[in-house]
């Protein structure tokens, strides 16, 4: 490193790269004939696709490789769709996303986010009790080399699968840490590692406060033992913050909603063809406390669901800023060669019929988050749903 103090300087917060799903199907798509959809002609792209492939081998001065090439077709026909949220992933890209679904990998249980100027590695996040916190990593710690490798400027899927491995093994990770730009070299041996995804704890006037950072399989226990946990304590009322988060698994916000709402509609989804699925909670379990759920710009997808819901059932009251507007569903298909293609498949209408396509969830209570220079912790958003949970404290 030519310049620590030029490089540790670049090291801001960047955009963690965050992967949203909204369920799982697996199917075999058998490509015969020569028509997609009744419009795509086989033979005529076949013989555009080797002009391309002749003018390459002749004239492309740089490197060529095949399996990348071909890929490039599959993402390519993909991304013709014009959707955001319509994706071809290869075999790295599909199993990495498996895990990030499922919410557990073999890894030392740290979170990374890249500056997308700089190209710096932060770890923004250390799990509990991982092999990352016993390693003697921190929260915050500039991320230089992973073994023998910079990361700076890496891609962060590369560096995350050169973290991750296999259970037992070692990897060896060398950070900056601080205002001193302590270089630091440490051994963590990887474990397997499930997804941390809820955080909470017990705020003043035994209010009740539960982070969900994103909806995988593992958040529905999480929450609910968070949950229990704070209505042991005696929780008199509870904030839910959903700030940032950029959804998830359809079947696990549903899961979380069931224990919040009376006995009804959750959400319903409509597809091309108008068929209607409806997701529902039973009388089972609800919540009968005042609550109120943080969002902001960056809250979409399944935070959408989750919050339409409890405002639309008067459960409890939104704060913060309108969310992002994303009201469609997509589904993951296995093509069954180690790759998958997500598309979108359908909408999704909030209990009272909304489709927030475009448009996100309106806060009952509107607040802007305010930084505070003086006090990194300060937090006006989340100070202003604490303030509305216990003006409903009866």
């Amino acid at each position: 490193m030519k310049d620590k103090k030029s490089f540790v300087k670049g090291a801001l917060c960047g955009a963690l790269a965050i992967l949203l799903i909204m369920g799982i199907v697996s199917c075999g798509l058998g490509a015969r004939g020569s028509s997609v959809g009744g419009s795509y002609n086989s033979s005529k792209t076949d013989k555009k696709v080797a002009i391309l492939r002749q003018l390459i081998n002749e004239k492309y001065l740089g490197d060529v490789d095949d399996a990348e090439l071909k890929e490039g077709i599959y993402k390519g026909f993909i991304g013709g769709l014009d959707d955001p949220y319509s994706v071809y992933y290869d075999e790295d890209e599909t199993k990495m996303l498996m895990e990030s679904t499922e919410g557990e990998y073999d890894g030392i249980g740290a979170v990374l986010s890249q500056n997308i100027d700089t190209g710096i590695v932060t770890l923004v996040q250390i799990y509990e009790d991982s092999p990352a916190m016993e390693a003697g990593l921190e929260d915050g710690d500039i991320l230089y080399k992973v073994e023998d490798m910079e990361v700076t400027g890496k891609d962060l899927t590369e560096v995350v699968s050169h973290i991750k491995g296999e259970k037992g093994t070692e990897v060896h990770l060398t950070v900056y840490r601080g205002d001193n730009n302590e270089e630091v070299t440490v051994t963590a041996i990887r474990n397997t590692i499930q997804a941390q995804t809820v955080k909470y704890e017990m705020k003043e006037d035994k209010i009740g406060y539960i982070a969900v950072s994103e909806f995988d399989l593992v958040t529905y226990d999480q929450y609910k033992e968070a949950l229990a946990d704070l209505e042991n304590q005696g929780m008199k009322g509870l904030v839910v913050d959903l700030r940032n988060n950029p959804g998830g698994n359809l079947s696990t916000v549903c899961d979380m909603l069931d224990l919040m709402l009376p006995e009804g509609l959750i959400v319903y989804t409509e597809d091309k063809d108008g068929n209607r699925q409806e997701m529902e909670s039973d009388e089972e379990q609800q919540f009968h406390l005042p609550m109120a759920v943080l969002m902001n710009g960056n809250s979409a997808s399944a935070s959408e669901i989750y919050a339409g819901a409890i405002q639309d059932y008067g459960v409890g009251k939104i704060v913060g800023t309108q969310s992002y507007g994303k009201g469609v569903v997509q589904q993951i298909f296995d093509l069954k060669d180690g790759t998958c293609v997500k598309l979108t498949i359908a909408e999704y209408f909030t209990p009272k019929g909304r489709n927030i396509n475009g448009t996100g969830i309106i806060p009952d209570v509107e607040i802007e988050y305010e930084r505070d220079e003086e006090n990194a912790d300060a937090d006006n958003q989340l100070d202003k749903a604490l303030e509305v949970v216990k003006e409903d404290i009866s």
